[in-house]
Formats: structure tokens, C-alpha cells, sequence
């Protein structure tokens, strides 16, 4: 039996060290860590290196179910991996055990309570955003491109993708651009 440790943080400014010490802690004899969202389970490598490694009577540990999903749909995904390996889930800082029925309910609770919180700050935040365009003052994300530039380049008698290399852009960028121009 192995205790395979996970933690994941958000954002890149954010430390993973308390997290990694907690479940060295647990005894954790791997700890794999990554900085990605956790509103999906896709584009993060080391969870997927994880769930892949894992083999019969294994322990995933994580310090608190967050770190794994924030979504109940990706949460039960994960469980079902876990558990189709014969190993268990475990968090470090609550009650979670798959090997048990008490632990396996509070589980699909938090899971429960970690998708409403990511619902509740997507409201907030789209109230912030309808707030501030009421007053005048949300104006979007500034151009990371010229337009005229995209016209003249087209002009000279470059292609979309030739645009877009030269530009480090994205063709529909640039058809957004020649768009724009008519």
C-alpha cells in the first residue's frame, strides 16, 4: 500500500508548501503538486499522473476536497477512477474516508458544497460585471492588438495564418480585425 499525496493551488502566486507538508505529515511517501484551477479536471497533468499510478489498496490523500474538485460531476469521476483501482480517498483536515459508508457521505456533501461556492462567486462576479457596465465603468479587456496593423499587413498581401504568426495571434484575431475595418 502506498499513500500518494496530491495538492493544487489556483494561481501561480500562491504556495503549495503548507499543503506538501501537511500530507508528508499524513505519510505520504509521493507528493505530486500542481498550480491549475480547479473548476476542471482537464489540462492538469499531475492529478491525471496520479489517478493513472495509482494500483490496488493505494491511499490518495489530499488535505481537503477542494484541492481535488470543485465541481460534483469531476469529484464523482475521480471517486469512480479511485475506486475502479481498489484504492481509497482520503483528506487529511476532514472526515474523508472511501473505504467507509460515513466517509463516502461526507464526501458527496462537501463535493455538494464545494459546487455551490463556485456557483455563488460566478453570480457574484457576473453582478460585479453588469454592475460596473451599468455605471460606465467596465470596458472589457484592452486590445492586445493593433487592427491597423492586421489591415496593412493584409494589404501587403499576407494570409490570415502568415498575419497571425507574424503577430503571435490567433487567425480569428485576426479575420476579427479585417472585420472590424469594413
Amino acid at each position: 500500500m502506498t499513500i500518494i499525496g496530491y495538492a493544487r493551488v489556483s494561481t501561480i502566486d500562491q504556495n503549495l508548501e503548507i499543503q506538501e507538508t501537511a500530507l508528508r505529515a499524513a505519510g505520504c511517501e509521493v507528493i505530486r503538486s500542481e498550480k491549475r484551477s480547479g473548476t476542471t479536471t482537464a489540462g492538469r497533468a499531475e492529478l491525471q499522473t496520479v489517478l493513472e499510478f495509482l494500483r490496488k489498496d493505494d491511499v490518495l490523500m489530499v488535505t481537503r476536497i477542494d484541492r481535488l474538485a470543485r465541481s460534483i460531476g469531476d469529484l464523482q469521476d475521480i471517486v469512480r477512477t479511485v475506486r475502479g483501482k481498489g484504492a481509497a480517498l482520503k483528506a487529511s483536515e476532514q472526515p474523508i474516508d472511501t473505504s467507509t459508508a460515513a466517509g463516502k457521505a461526507f464526501l458527496d456533501m462537501l463535493g455538494v458544497f464545494a459546487e455551490f461556492e463556485t456557483n455563488l462567486r460566478k453570480e457574484r462576479q457576473l453582478e460585479g460585471i453588469a454592475d460596473a457596465k451599468a455605471r460606465g465603468v467596465y470596458k472589457g479587456r484592452k486590445a492586445s492588438i493593433d487592427p491597423s496593423m492586421v489591415r496593412e499587413m493584409a494589404a501587403q498581401g499576407l494570409g490570415a495564418t502568415a498575419i497571425a504568426k507574424a503577430l503571435h495571434i490567433g487567425r480569428a484575431s485576426v479575420y476579427r480585425a479585417l472585420e472590424g475595418a469594413g
